[in-house]
């Protein structure tokens, strides 16, 4: 097992300094707060807005309404897509949060491609399965306006980290199992693929579920936001490592983080697609916990992690 680097260790600290600023509030008072920290923690994203260009649309779903931000570059012509499904809990963020802003900003100049990302609604005000729907709704809403938005749909990638890994993974068993729309590639980076009671067993959820960020604790709350009815935590589109046959998916790359309580689980959800036929790579990054990959502006082994997502989106968006 690698050493935590310094810059993990940081980032530990003033995670653990927010932790203590939120406690005790529910999930609707936190988000301002957490949008503050991340945009105070990291300044220098700031540089990457205006690297595109950027449209706003809003997109009729069951009850309501979401918004899209679509990042397209500068020099227009049709590319293929990165449909892009943002994290924190089912519970917080959102397409306006720096985070967001600049990671999709970085994507679509560097790997020369159209990102959208979506705005889904949050637990708890929208439990399961109100945000799997949402950015299912949201995708077949882009196909369908594929050349109005300059994208080959032929090239679409559907991805996203954490929370927004599991949204991706589900959006993508949804196109199979509804036979629309096709996609052409699954992008799922520390994803969450198991919050059934069989959860408990992945052994690093017992390793790195205290004192590297993301602890069991505030797993199990997410959850329990997310997904009221435990019953529902079995669902394929909840749980997509419990869904009975992974075959006729599109291609995988999962991306984990050697520190990261959900790291099993991914794994073990990417060897599952690779038995079912679904052509994967799984890329464990060493020394790297399960939110690190965020600074990739300051810290070269994840600046490494975000070249690998560039670089994957670039070979299968680009149209030749």
């Amino acid at each position: 097992m690698s050493q935590l680097a310094p810059e993990i260790v940081e980032q530990l600290r003033l995670d653990a300094e927010l932790g203590a600023t939120l406690d005790g509030l529910d999930y609707i008072e936190q988000r301002p707060l957490i949008r503050a920290a991340v945009a105070q923690r990291f300044p220098t994203f700031e540089e990457l807005t205006a690297t595109s260009l950027v449209e706003e649309h809003e997109v009729t779903v069951s009850g309501g309404a979401v918004r899209l931000h679509v990042y397209r570059p500068l020099t227009p012509r049709t590319r293929g897509a990165y449909f892009h499904i943002h994290g924190g809990g089912f519970t917080l963020g959102s397409i306006d949060d720096l985070f967001t802003v600049a990671k999709c900003a970085h994507i679509c100049a560097e790997a020369d491609c159209t990102v959208i990302t979506v705005d889904y609604r949050l637990a708890p005000e929208f439990p399961y399965p109100v945000a799997a729907e949402d950015c299912y709704a949201a995708l077949c809403w882009v196909v369908a306006h594929a050349p109005s938005l300059g994208i080959d749909e032929s090239r679409i990638v559907v991805g996203g980290e954490s929370a927004g890994g599991n949204l991706a993974a589900a959006v993508t068993l949804m196109a199979r199992d509804r036979e629309h729309p096709p996609l052409a590639f699954q992008l799922l980076e520390v994803p969450v693929v198991d919050m059934s009671a069989a959860s408990k067993a992945h052994g690093s959820l017992d390793e790195f579920g205290r004192g590297y960020g993301l602890d069991a604790a505030v797993i199990e709350s997410f959850e329990a936001a997310y997904l009221p009815d435990e019953r529902a935590r079995y669902d394929a589109y909840a749980s997509p490592l419990c869904a009975p046959d992974l075959r006729g998916l599109p291609p995988a790359q999962v991306l984990t983080a050697e520190f990261d309580p959900l790291r099993d689980s991914g794994e073990a959800y990417a060897r599952r697609l690779y038995e079912a036929g679904v052509p994967t790579t799984i890329h464990r990054f060493l020394g790297h916990t399960h939110g690190s990959a965020s600074l990739w502006r300051t810290w070269a082994p994840a600046a490494g992690w975000m070249a690998e997502v560039v670089a994957t989106l670039e070979a299968i968006t680009s149209v030749r």
